[in-house]
């Protein structure tokens, strides 16, 4: 199926934190805090699709405080942390806000985002992904995780929806 074919339905993008939102390194000092870079052009780009009128989640199997510090910064409301089982969290999510799977769009970087990225409507993997991920992904992001993959989804998105010049006009007036 074309892109902006299944880009059409989407009113959901969940996306994997670890190798997605950030480089996928984990920094942890002396006193056991971790660390966790996040690119300013990632958070943008979900407060554009969050504009638009849609929903923005993150799923991951790592449980880390700084997850929640930065979707409360960004509005995210839907953060399930210590999953094992993506597909299953995703499906529940979907189902529990009245969406089909085709409406979802998914974005990963690795094996455990594999069956939700070939199952979701737009499954979307980082440049930098496995070799698998981006074989079953419906679009491979120009840019690897942690660097803007994430804005680089959503930005294509919303130009198949044709919403993009709205998010754009809404800074100029």
């Amino acid at each position: 199926m074309d892109i902006d074919l299944r880009c059409q339905p989407i009113e959901l993008i969940l996306s994997d934190v670890d190798g997605v939102m950030t480089d996928g390194r984990i920094v942890v000092d002396n006193a056991g805090v971790e660390t966790k870079r996040f690119h300013i052009r990632d958070g943008m780009g979900i407060r554009l699709w969050q504009k638009a009128g849609y929903r923005f989640g993150l799923v991951t199997a790592r449980s880390s405080h700084i997850v929640t510090l930065r979707a409360a910064e960004l509005g995210v409301e839907i953060v399930r942390q210590g999953v094992d089982d993506k597909m299953s969290a995703v499906r529940g999510i979907a189902e529990s806000l009245g969406l089909a799977l085709d409406q979802v769009s998914y974005i990963g970087d690795d094996l455990p985002d594999l069956p939700t990225v070939a199952a979701v409507g737009l499954g979307v993997a980082v440049a930098d992904a496995c070799a698998e991920l981006r074989q079953a992904a419906h679009y491979v992001a120009q840019l690897p995780g942690g660097a803007g993959a994430v804005r680089e989804a959503i930005e294509r998105i919303l130009r198949s929806q044709r919403r993009w010049d709205d998010v754009v006009q809404s800074y100029l007036t």
